[in-house]
């Protein structure tokens, strides 16, 4: 009886094989859903928006530029945001920031976070980064004053000459940034 019940007992060492190839196969099915968005924004003819891995060699990191919508206070401008996926990608939402200053009613000036609900409780693994980028460039022209991270620039967006002036205060061009 010992021998059967000993040959029915998986060896110790599958259980930690299975975890390890779960982890491989949710690396090989992250990484290929960056890699379909990468050609899918390099294929896009959205205008102001791109997006590309900071290195060859990691599909995790990427570097992006949004430029202001026209007939905005931030025509004109661009700035450059870093996007950080997380392994379980799409299912929780990738960390973004704004690593030029963007003087904004729902970014922090100094940190660079970002105040946006697709980013937060409202995250949904059918968002892309193309979705994102287009989200971001919509809220610079139309913030959410209601939930500002940045209360002075939440008061004076009503006043747009002095709002452009606090936002030409803090810009630095995307090439002044190098």
């Amino acid at each position: 009886m010992e021998q059967l019940t000993s040959s029915l007992a998986p060896p110790r060492s599958s259980q930690k094989s299975n975890v390890t190839t779960s982890n491989q196969q949710n690396s090989g099915s992250v990484t290929k859903r960056l890699g379909n968005e990468l050609m899918t924004l390099m294929m896009s003819s959205s205008p102001g928006i791109s997006a590309f891995p900071k290195s060859d060699g990691n599909l995790f990191e990427w570097v992006g530029t949004i430029e202001g919508a026209p007939e905005t206070v931030y025509a004109g401008l661009a700035f450059r945001i870093s996007i950080s996926f997380p392994p379980n990608y799409p299912y929780v939402a990738p960390a973004i920031k704004f690593e030029s200053p963007c003087y904004h009613p729902n970014v922090d000036i100094n940190s660079g976070a970002i105040c946006l609900d697709i980013l937060q409780d409202k995250w949904s693994a059918v968002y892309s980064v193309q979705t994102i980028l287009l989200s971001l460039q919509s809220l610079l022209g139309e913030p959410n004053n209601a939930s500002p991270l940045n209360v002075d620039a939440a008061g004076l967006w009503d006043r747009p000459d002095d709002f452009k002036t606090q936002v030409m205060k803090h810009y630095r061009g995307i090439k002044d940034e190098s």
